[in-house]
């Protein structure tokens, strides 16, 4: 663009704004890696949202703060790719699927598995074009090109290969162990994917009879309904109370079935009555200790959680039916003689919400131990990942060196199908990424696997992987890093580093940036359950993306949660609008300019020179708190200089020059307003992309697209730090008189006599350099400058650095009124005099902290003395 275009509307509106822009992008193919060998890559993959089709604020959060990294990086000359692409979801797909089809008066059963996998992929096309319309609301950057799904070929190839080396190695096997059971969903869940709930229940307590003696031994149970699984009594090898009973039998209750009295480490004397009822088949540390006493494993559930054929009279009850109708059996026989109120944690499943069931089943397992040791290892070295912040390895090492073995079958048909067939006649199992030769003659494995399993290779998978010749993943691969929740480590990025390792020999990422939950606005996690949710497509609809993006991209540090406030979604579009109104006054006032008409050379006030180098700093800080992904503070920065510095103070003291004659001011003063608001526009565009792309398209400026325009740098040739001093002082001085009008409530148009009384002759040279802006925003019908004022005796006061302002108000003011005001600024000054003096009087700050840190507070301490000490004598003066 050569010209300045004033078409700019008169209200900013966000959705006229970001209407079209992002076609424009992604037409313009400004978002896709280049593989320009020129340029470093940096890299990002997109946590893959489900295909299941409603993004929330936590997705809105973990993209923006990507979408930042990306526009910097692109801008800071890198070949960048962000690739997108999404998740298949397996058992949340599957179950919105079937929900469909019940409402249709059908089920998966009737339409068969590849009737059914149609469909399923149907739904895929459908919501997966949901969730880009999404991406799209919210300005993502990302390479289409690349987009990838963890169904489709290629991924499908490296799941196989995954899943066949490490059977290949003994890493992957199968076997009939205690799984998490999800009832509704009829599938196995991993530990992860079971959230523990607080669950008002009982502590059933029972005296199982015993055989050939009288008596009885008591144990105590949360799951009374189990006992019908019961095949052992255990209790410590050195309990002395049940020594005589241990190799004998005691008599189930109800099913009369007898059971063993057996001696195991793992109970705990301590704890309630020191035996406990063994049920191998539906419970985890039951089924260790029944492979150690090799007892049978009574299975007494179908796969729905009802009671089978193995639960007697109860079978075809849901489980929760028979624990109710047992209770009532066992207090008729006299075995349950108490039912003691007990609040304890619950398995949910993470998909269905159903209370998890630990359940006996045949399923493939990961042996983790070797994965996890590697893991653990890597954290040791140089090429460790990195967590931001670095509290967050403690957890992932946690899980690590704790870790179990990862059940990685699902009973399901939406997923990549187990590469797994057993021979019809001799139950041989035959694990291959093809089928077997004689196909007829094996039948192939109908469960499919765990969604987390194709997720963890999601970093080198959607590279080209296992082609490792495949130039994304030569050039692109490992990434740079990846941003997530902390509610996420366990489920995925520690699979994804295991995984890495073997496969790769590598870490996947440098870096993981964590961030925390977006919570509402009492604090309270958000949920269906609560209807606190917030939708963030509602959000953009009434702010616009750029207002949301902003809020939450600078609403929280590293690792904290985020609480969502409406009003403060409000202010960031009032932020906006501030900017919108500040840009179209600049380019109203810009006449003619074009880009190459922009000349910084000239003759500059200290209003032009204070700017620039405020803009240096901005920049400086932006960029470094951007590089330790401190978004918040660098967001702040940007906040304080454009609302403040640019918006509330350059603007207006421009004014001043381009309504005057001097042509050449005028001249420096439209390439200074913009150079800083295109430097603005570039810092704040990452942030607020649609915005500043508008802006910047009205600017003079070289270039398609702001999106490929390069970061701002600091120019050492526009510090000036002397000009900062000045400008300070200045702006001190005026906001003292308006705040002293304010008080005494004399408005600006009111012309007042201004007295300043210097410190030295350099202050007033100062300041009759400055006079213009004193004049022009003090309104004063007489300016003094000078060192050896006498000051008025009924006068309004003020004491800045270097000055004494003083505003003679006879009958404007009481007196005894500006005594109790001066009062109360000498107090202020007094607080801070101490402040500092302790602080400087204190050893171990003065030894440790730098140099010029104890200069600057060393510094402070002369300023706040000489303006307690004239505040004091102002004080005297008017007392006298």
């Amino acid at each position: 663009m050569n010209q300045t275009d004033l078409s700019m509307p008169t209200k900013y509106d966000p959705a006229a704004v970001e209407k079209d822009r992002y076609q424009y992008w992604v037409d313009g193919k400004f978002f896709e890696a280049s593989g320009d060998k020129n340029k470093e890559p940096y890299t990002i993959v997109i946590p893959p949202p489900n295909v299941t089709g409603k993004l929330h604020l936590g997705h809105a959060w973990d993209t923006t703060l990507q979408d930042i990294l990306s526009r910097v990086k692109r801008m800071q000359g890198y070949d960048v790719l962000w690739l997108p692409g999404m998740d298949h979801a397996g058992i949340a797909t599957q179950a919105k699927v079937e929900a469909k089809l019940r409402e249709a008066g059908t089920s998966r059963h009737d339409l068969g598995r590849e009737k059914f996998l149609e469909k399923s992929w149907e739904w895929k096309k459908e919501y997966a074009q949901f969730i880009r319309t999404q991406w799209e609301k919210l300005g993502l950057g990302l390479d289409y090109s690349r987009e990838r799904f963890t169904l489709d070929d290629g991924l499908s190839e490296a799941v196989k290969e995954v899943f066949v080396k490490l059977y290949e190695k003994g890493l992957i096997y199968r076997g009939e162990y205690i799984i998490n059971w999800d009832p509704a969903t009829r599938t196995a869940l991993s530990d992860i994917e079971v959230e523990y709930e607080d669950v008002q229940g009982a502590f059933y307590h029972m005296r199982y009879p015993l055989k050939d003696e009288e008596g009885g031994i008591e144990i105590a149970t949360t799951r009374p309904e189990t006992m019908l699984g019961d095949t052992a009594i255990a209790v410590h090898p050195e309990d002395e109370r049940y020594q005589h009973l241990i190799g004998k039998k005691a008599i189930l209750p109800i099913v009369g079935r007898e059971i063993e009295i057996v001696a195991d480490d793992y109970v705990d004397m301590e704890f309630g009555s020191g035996a406990v009822k063994i049920t191998p088949a539906h419970d985890p540390n039951d089924f260790e200790i029944g492979n150690r006493h090799n007892l049978e494993r009574v299975l007494i559930m179908n796969e729905d959680g009802s009671m089978n054929e193995n639960a007697g009279k109860y079978q075809g009850m849901d489980r929760f039916d028979c624990r109710k109708q047992i209770v009532k059996d066992l207090q008729a026989e006299g075995v349950l003689f108490e039912i003691e109120e007990h609040l304890h944690s619950v398995g949910h499943s993470e998909r269905s919400g159903a209370v998890v069931e630990p359940y006996l089943s045949t399923q493939w397992f990961v042996d983790m131990n070797p994965l996890a040791e590697a893991s653990v290892d890597l954290q040791k070295g140089e090429d460790k990942v990195q967590f931001v912040p670095d509290r967050f390895e403690k957890p992932y090492l946690h899980w690590m060196e704790n870790t179990r073995d990862w059940c990685i079958s699902r009973q399901l048909w939406w997923g990549h199908r187990i590469p797994a067939w057993y021979h019809k006649e001799t139950g041989e199992i035959y694990v291959g990424k093809e089928e077997p030769k004689d196909v007829e003659n094996w039948i192939q494995d109908e469960d499919v696997l765990d969604t987390w399993f194709s997720s963890a290779l999601w970093p080198f998978s959607t590279m080209g992987w296992p082609d490792e010749n495949s130039e994304d993943y030569k050039r692109y691969f490992p990434t740079n890093v990846l941003v997530t929740g902390y509610d996420i480590i366990g489920f995925w990025v520690s699979r994804m580093i295991f995984q890495s390792i073997e496969f790769t020999g590598r870490r996947p990422f440098e870096d993981v940036l964590i961030h925390g939950l977006v919570r509402d606005a009492d604090g309270r996690k958000m949920s269906k359950s609560l209807g606190n949710g917030v939708d963030p497509m509602d959000v953009i609809d009434q702010y616009g993306a750029d207002s949301l993006r902003y809020f939450l991209s600078t609403g929280s540090s590293p690792g904290q949660d985020l609480r969502f406030h409406w009003e403060k979604v409000e202010s960031t579009w009032n932020f906006a609008n501030k900017i919108w109104n500040a840009s179209r006054f600049a380019l109203m006032n810009m006449g003619d300019l074009k880009y190459e008409d922009i000349d910084l050379s000239g003759e500059k006030s200290v209003a032009d020179q204070w700017i620039l180098t405020r803009l240096n700093q901005t920049i400086q800080q932006v960029t470094q708190n951007i590089d330790k992904y401190e978004f918040g503070e660098a967001g702040r920065h940007l906040y304080n200089f454009i609302w403040d510095d640019f918006c509330d103070w350059y603007i207006e003291m421009a004014k001043l020059p381009l309504y005057g004659e001097d042509t050449a001011r005028i001249h420096t003063t439209r390439s200074i307003l913009a150079y800083t608001l295109d430097q603005i526009m570039r810092m704040l565009h990452p942030f607020m992309p649609f915005i500043t792309e508008e802006i910047w398209q009205h600017l003079p400026h070289q270039g398609e697209s702001i999106t490929q325009a390069s970061w701002p740098e600091v120019r050492d040739e526009f510090h000036n730090e002397q000009a900062v001093q000045e400008m300070d002082r200045l702006v001190s001085i005026i906001r003292s008189v308006r705040n002293i009008r304010a008080e005494v409530d004399t408005p600006m148009s009111k012309e007042i006599q201004l007295m300043i009384q210097a410190k030295d002759e350099n202050v007033v040279s100062e300041l009759e350099k400055n006079r213009d802006y004193l004049e022009k925003f003090c309104n004063p019908s007489e300016l003094t400058i000078a060192t050896d004022l006498q000051a008025p005796e009924k006068a309004m006061s003020s004491v800045i650095t270097g000055a004494e302002l003083y505003l003679p108000l006879a009958g404007l003011i009481n007196i005894e009124d500006e005594i109790k005001r001066l009062e109360k600024e000498w107090k202020k000054w007094d607080q801070e005099v101490s402040r500092v003096q302790k602080k400087l009087a204190n050893e171990g700050f003065v030894k440790k902290a730098p140099e010029h840190v104890v200069e600057e507070e060393r510094e402070k301490e002369n300023d706040y003395l000489d303006k307690r000490t004239k505040v004091e004598a102002r004080i005297e003066e008017l007392k006298a």
